[in-house]
């Protein structure tokens, strides 16, 4: 088999070869999946874990009694209120009052017929007329007088102790043997009354003279048989005041109290007093206690599963001790804020832009970390809202399409796209919402709508609060990439003029890697900015590396082999020096320490051993300090710069040579157990080798060889 065909199966047998040599490799397939937990990772973990919950616990909103301040006529300045139970609406204590005088003043009162004072009253009489001095009243006369006296307590002769005119009363109840009758005060005489009409009797009129004489008082025997019975009366009253309905009407959970910006009028506020006064009752210390477990409990679990989550699909945060720290921190931050809105009732909750969670986790993580951080975040918010479901619907949404919408960031623009389909999502969820329960938009509120808008206005604006994590969490952004990027910054320009034969490397190995990382899913921009800093250290003694030197006049003849090794090892310290210096990211650092790993300065290693044959060498005069990969963007950088640097040592650009170079170079690596750290697979490293090869293929425009013509032949 010749040809192309024939040269890939030599490079898969090459491959294939090499894992079967370097057993010690298979490390890198089953990277991360089966490490075992330590105690010590265990107690960090639980940590995290109590630490978050009491912490969110500790804010969240304890008090379930009333805690706004009422003004009336003052318009409502929290947010919108919405009953979470069934309650009624109190009367005031005026109001009440009010309706208990209304009735009062028609309460008819209770008055007791006594019968028995008509015989008194009449034998008083015939006994004061038999007394001597009274022995002269005709019998006639006396059969007169005690037929009227009858006939007036008969018609009943009220008590006019109690006023009748003052409770406006035009009836009385006359209570006869337990039976009680309706009677108008018309029909009744009071004794003034009672008196006057006894006078005034025409047949007694023949009399007056006779009664005179006889010195009889008539209005001695004339008293109220009808007595106001009190204790009936007092007893009636209060049953009657006690009628009076306390509340005037019910409202139903989920009915709207009072919105955000209304007038508190009389009505409005003797709703929130109702409402106040039903939290209170519902207010006790052994509802708080079972109300914190509750809580606690709620919380530890949401938070326990992202912590499972990260523990089985991300664990390599922990080992990055400040990754997991800033989750936690985001989630405790988020949740307090939202807990600080609910109980002090300062702003509407949508106001909080929670999508810049997922938007955080995202730039600096991984989509799936974002999405479970984002939904920790909103469930456990959910739980201290009137609206939970409709919260957490409308957020979820919102943190999907941010999720969605920021695959990377590499511009500001994106956030302003990405703040854009927020609103969109958002408002589109809380529209179908309300149409789904309500099924009219007549009395749609738009104050809902207008939070969501300013909330998209705040996720566009969050851009330097990136800044802050970044710096404090040791992350790196792409748009931070990007400008390190810039080869007008102060130390890629000192490169280019001081070294510019390493500047022009740094480029190529940049393009290469760039590439790779595309391929494998590797940050392409960040091994793109490792690329160019990664030599930087060279600037310090330019000349002592080859693509700098010109004239074929080389420094290291006046040095020793093992002077030589330590100027070629320390352009790597030289860089770190530099980086730290010039503030670079810790994954900048990381890249420029790890681009020759654990490796020798072979040339002159090599050089010395075969000058020095039966001489021990002290191999480590002739090893950088490393330590070796440990990202995939390391191994990247690894690759690209070795292959790039050997490739200039050809001489014959063909397809065959290219290949043979990167074979070789990139098996020795894997053979050297360079990459035995990192989370870089065998299928990841031959996707390496193809666009290297095809890269540099690309780069030293080879062609195919043209056959010689024969002898005797005319070109």
């Amino acid at each position: 088999m010749k040809g192309p065909m024939c040269r890939t199966a030599q490079g898969y047998s090459t491959f294939f070869r090499i894992i079967q040599q370097t057993p010690r490799t298979e490390k890198m397939i089953n990277f991360n999946l089966s490490t075992k937990l330590t105690w010590r990772d265990v107690a960090v973990r639980m940590a995290f874990v109590v630490v978050t919950v009491a912490l969110i616990v500790w804010f969240m909103p304890r008090d379930t009694g009333f805690s706004f301040k009422v003004e009336r006529d003052a318009p409502w300045r929290y947010t919108d209120l919405t009953a979470s139970f069934d309650f009624p609406v109190y009367k005031s204590q005026a109001a009440i009052e009010k309706e208990r005088q209304a009735l009062l003043k028609d309460f008819v009162p209770y008055y007791t017929f006594h019968e028995e004072v008509a015989g008194q009253q009449v034998e008083r009489f015939l006994k004061q007329c038999n007394d001597t001095t009274s022995s002269t009243v005709s019998h006639h006369l006396k059969i007169l007088i005690v037929n009227r006296l009858r006939d007036l307590y008969k018609q009943g002769i009220i008590d006019t102790s109690e006023p009748l005119h003052d409770n406006g009363s035009a009836t009385i109840r006359r209570v006869v043997d337990k039976n009680t009758q309706s009677i108008s005060v018309a029909q009744l005489l009071t004794p003034s009354r009672a008196y006057q009409r006894l006078m005034s009797d025409a047949q007694l009129h023949n009399y007056r003279s006779d009664i005179l004489e006889q010195n009889l008082n008539l209005n001695d025997f004339i008293v109220p048989n009808l007595i106001y019975d009190s204790i009936h009366n007092e007893a009636a009253r209060e049953e009657l005041a006690a009628s009076v309905a306390p509340s005037s009407k019910m409202v139903k959970r989920g009915q709207k109290i009072i919105s955000r910006g209304d007038i508190v009028d009389d009505d409005a506020y003797q709703m929130l007093e109702s409402y106040k006064k039903e939290l209170d009752e519902r207010h006790t210390d052994r509802s708080d206690g079972l109300t914190l477990a509750g809580k606690a409990l709620y919380v530890f679990i949401f938070i326990l599963l992202f912590t499972i989550y990260l523990g089985m699909y991300r664990k390599d945060y922990f080992e990055r001790i400040r990754s997991a720290a800033m989750l936690y921190t985001i989630v405790v931050i988020f949740i307090t804020l939202a807990s600080l809105l609910v109980s002090h009732n300062l702003l509407h909750v949508y106001l909080l832009p929670f999508a810049v969670v997922p938007i955080f986790v995202r730039v600096f993580m991984d989509s799936r970390t974002a999405f479970m951080t984002h939904a920790t975040v909103v469930l456990i918010t959910a739980s201290m809202l009137q609206y939970p479901l409709e919260f957490v619907a409308v957020q979820m949404v919102g943190g999907i399409a941010v999720i969605f919408a920021l695959r990377e960031l590499s511009s500001r623009s994106q956030l302003f796209w990405t703040a854009a389909l927020f609103v969109l999502a958002t408002t589109a969820t809380r529209l179908a919402i309300y149409l789904i329960r309500r099924g009219e938009i007549s009395n749609l509120d738009p104050s809902e709508y207008y939070y969501l808008l300013i909330c998209g206005v705040v996720v566009f604006c969050s851009y330097p609060l990136l800044y802050v994590i970044e710096k404090a969490f040791g992350f790196v952004t792409d748009i931070t990439l990007v400008e390190l990027s810039n080869t007008n910054k102060e130390l890629l320009r000192r490169m280019s003029e001081e070294a510019p034969g390493t500047f022009n490397h740094s480029i190529q190995v940049g393009n290469l890697a760039a590439e790779i990382a595309r391929k494998i899913g590797a940050n392409a921009q960040l091994v793109r900015t490792g690329a160019l800093y990664h030599d930087i250290g060279k600037i310090q003694n330019p000349i002592y590396f080859t693509e700098n030197q010109s004239g074929g006049i080389s420094p290291h003849e006046h040095l020793t082999y093992i002077e030589s090794a330590q100027v070629i090892i320390s352009h790597v310290t030289e860089g770190l020096k530099l980086a730290d210096k010039y503030h670079l990211p810790r994954q900048v650092r990381d890249l420029i320490a790890t681009h020759h790993g654990q490796g020798k300065a072979k040339y002159f290693y090599i050089k010395y051993k075969n000058e020095h044959p039966n001489e021990p060498v002290d191999e480590l005069l002739f090893t950088y300090p490393g330590p070796n990969p440990f990202t995939k963007e390391q191994a990247i950088l690894m690759m690209a710069d070795a292959v790039e640097a050997a490739s200039r040592s050809l001489s014959d650009y063909t397809e065959q040579s290219i290949r043979s170079l990167v074979e070789r170079i990139i098996d020795s690596q894997v053979s050297d157990g360079y990459f035995r750290e990192c989370p870089i697979t065998f299928r990841d490293i031959q996707y390496s080798k193809t666009v290297l090869i095809e890269k540099l293929k690309t780069s030293y425009h080879t062609r195919i060889s043209y056959p010689e013509p024969a002898q005797g032949t005319r070109a």
